[in-house]
């Protein structure tokens, strides 16, 4: 299995997400890429968003953005001289 660029979108769109608040959600709005429309519909096909154009994490949803965060912050931790 590897990172397609589609999975690369979904995982950006995750990212926008603040899982500090339950209550704050995201709206990826017609102006934006192509990419990042589909991205947010197929979050919301499989049932990690709300809304197909972003809304709410589900349950699943802050779970999987949660992740996607911290794969970020490990990733782009400076890397030791």
């Amino acid at each position: 299995m590897s990172f397609t660029p589609e999975l690369i979108a979904e995982l950006e769109v995750l990212a926008l997400f603040n899982l500090d608040s339950s209550q704050e959600g995201i709206k990826v709005h017609n102006t934006a890429s192509k990419e990042l429309i589909a991205a947010a519909q197929r979050l919301y096909d499989k049932q990690l968003t709300d809304q197909p154009d972003g809304g709410y994490l589900t349950s699943l949803g802050h779970d999987a953005a949660e992740h996607a965060q911290q794969l970020l912050t490990i990733l782009n931790v400076a890397q030791p001289a």
